[in-house]
């Protein structure tokens, strides 16, 4: 990665996905922790990630010393323990701590630490079990998540007026666990118990029967939502023939050549246009982008759930928007370089 004055979130984001990818990972790293040091962040409040990513590096590259030395400072980057952030950091070094060897009572009382934030925060369920799996606990990562999922079962069974003693299995049929863009705690914790207890080569269970259950449930609601509301990834020309060599089982969802995902996104938004609302636009996608969140999901890009997920993440994005619709004789939407009458306007009616 070429020395810059200033490394911006952005920044980070692509060294994130490609980062182990370069000629030289461990110079990437260190130039995070330096950029730190320095003041070189365009935002401050980077640091935390910057010397997570940096301890995730030298991890990988099994540099243990470094990634710790990271690590330790990512941990001392986040001012409040309150932010998410900060239990991947501390979960991170645990990790780290395993593997060095001879520190793992160190290790285990950094995640008992974490372990209230298993019915808290989505990702804490993945990360703490990750740690105690590089740790060789894994069935102390299945009882910690046992013991959360009965948990927050009890919590909604009291809630909704059941004695609190009633709590069991036999009403996990009746679990909601929220609409499909926001599962909640619960999704996560049963997704990692149902891996953990796989991985233990442990009998299924009525709670994996539930996990099972909870996830088919999701799907569906991710695929009529997706028919009601299709998304509008756009993938440049470049990027669309790239994703159709990596994915070529996305034809269906995005069409069989750039043209064709031309025209489907220009037909959807006039069908939109004509519903009534404004402020139209598309959201221009990546490959990486889109492989990168099915990564951090442990999904795959074909699911429509993931798909889903990864257009609610452009849309937070201001810069991935592109404005639809262009006037006749402006530059089209498409980036051709051709005016709107000459593009896509056509494909409209084609």
């Amino acid at each position: 990665m070429p020395t810059k004055d200033v490394i911006t979130s952005a920044d980070l984001a692509e060294i994130r996905r490609s980062a182990l990818g370069a000629a030289n990972p461990l110079g990437v790293a260190a130039e995070l922790a330096d950029a730190v040091e320095q003041g070189r962040l365009a935002e401050p409040g980077d640091a935390g990630d910057a010397l997570t990513l940096a301890a995730e590096i030298a991890e990988v590259r099994t540099r243990l010393d470094a990634a710790l030395r990271y690590a330790d400072r990512a941990v001392a980057a986040y001012p409040s323990g309150d932010d998410p952030r900060a239990g991947f950091a501390r979960a991170l070094r645990a990790r780290i701590l395993f593997r060095t060897g001879g520190r793992d009572d160190e290790a285990m009382a950094d995640l008992t630490a974490l372990r209230p934030l298993l019915v808290e925060q989505p990702d804490a369920p993945a990360y703490v079990s990750a740690a105690l799996d590089a740790g060789g606990r894994s069935a102390t990562a299945e009882e910690w998540l046992s013991e959360a999922v009965d948990t927050l079962l009890g919590q909604r069974e009291t809630a909704a007026g059941e004695p609190a003693e009633a709590v069991s299995t036999a009403g996990h049929e009746a679990v909601e666990v929220g609409p499909p863009e926001a599962p909640g705690v619960l999704f996560f914790l049963l997704q990692q118990r149902h891996r953990v207890r796989r991985d233990l080569n442990l009998p299924h269970d009525r709670t994996d029967d539930l996990a099972d259950r909870v996830e088919s449930q999701l799907l569906r609601r991710a695929q009529q939502q997706q028919t009601a509301e299709p998304d509008l990834l756009f993938f440049p020309q470049a990027e669309f023939d790239r994703l159709l060599a990596d994915q070529a089982g996305l034809t269906e969802a995005y069409g069989p050549d750039w043209d064709a995902h031309r025209a489907r996104l220009e037909k959807e938004l006039v069908r939109l246009a004509g519903t009534g609302p404004a402020g139209l636009h598309v959201l221009r996608a990546s490959v990486n982008g889109l492989t990168g969140y099915a990564g951090r999901q442990g999904g795959d890009p074909a699911e429509p759930q993931v798909r889903a997920g990864y257009v609610r993440e452009l849309e937070a994005r201001p810069d991935a928007r592109v404005a639809w619709p262009p006037e006749r004789n402006d530059a089209c939407w498409c980036g051709s370089g051709l005016k709107y009458k000459k593009c896509c306007l056509p494909r409209s009616r084609s």
